[in-house]
Formats: structure tokens, C-alpha cells, sequence
């Protein structure tokens, strides 16, 4: 298990055990979180967006073109700013820190 440590839009941090090969949005809202993921993690929307805590950054494959264009289409992106369903868990991630934008919005009424 790949555990990942996230920060939500009320500042709490909630503790998510994921597989490995899970994707971080499947780990999230495993854990309840509000991160709706309306295209099922096929890229072509931005509403799993998460905020990569900068020292976890660098350790992530770099985010592909289409990954880039869809958050150019989220609110509140930042320099660490990556698509929760493109980040696929595995044992060097265990303890990943992520935090919720607060801009954040869950159509599913979690959180």
C-alpha cells in the first residue's frame, strides 16, 4: 500500500492507503475526498485537480501536453498544479502530499 497524505480545501489533512498502480484519484476518493473526476480519468476534463506539495513535484513523471491544455482549464492552478487521475501510485510515492484547491467543487456531494 502507497499511503498519500491530503491536505483538504478546510486545511485537514486526511491520511488514503492506495494499491500500487492506483491512480491518486481513485485513492482520493476512496478516502471520501471531494474530487469528482467527471471524465473518469480519461483527460478530458480538470476537475480532479490537486496541488502537488513542491518537495513531492519533481518525483512525478512530468505531466504530458494533453495534461497541461486540461489544467490550463482549471481554477486556481499553480506551478505544482497535476491531474489526480494521471498520477499512478507506486512505492517511491508513499507519502505523497497533495492538497485540494479550495475553488475545488464535487457535482457528486461529497464533501
Amino acid at each position: 500500500m502507497v499511503c498519500v497524505n491530503i491536505t483538504t480545501a478546510k486545511g485537514e489533512t486526511v491520511k488514503a492507503e492506495g494499491e500500487d498502480g492506483a491512480s491518486l484519484l481513485e485513492t482520493a476518493q476512496a478516502a471520501g475526498m471531494p474530487l469528482e473526476g467527471t471524465c473518469e480519468g480519461q483527460m478530458a476534463c480538470s476537475t480532479c485537480h490537486v496541488v502537488v506539495a513542491p518537495e513531492w513535484f519533481d518525483r512525478l513523471p512530468p505531466a504530458t501536453e494533453d495534461e497541461e491544455d486540461m489544467l490550463d482549464l482549471a481554477a486556481g492552478v499553480q506551478r505544482t498544479s497535476r491531474l489526480s487521475c494521471q498520477i499512478l501510485l507506486d512505492p517511491g510515492l508513499d507519502g505523497l502530499a497533495i492538497s485540494i484547491p479550495l475553488d475545488s467543487h464535487d457535482m457528486r456531494g461529497v464533501g
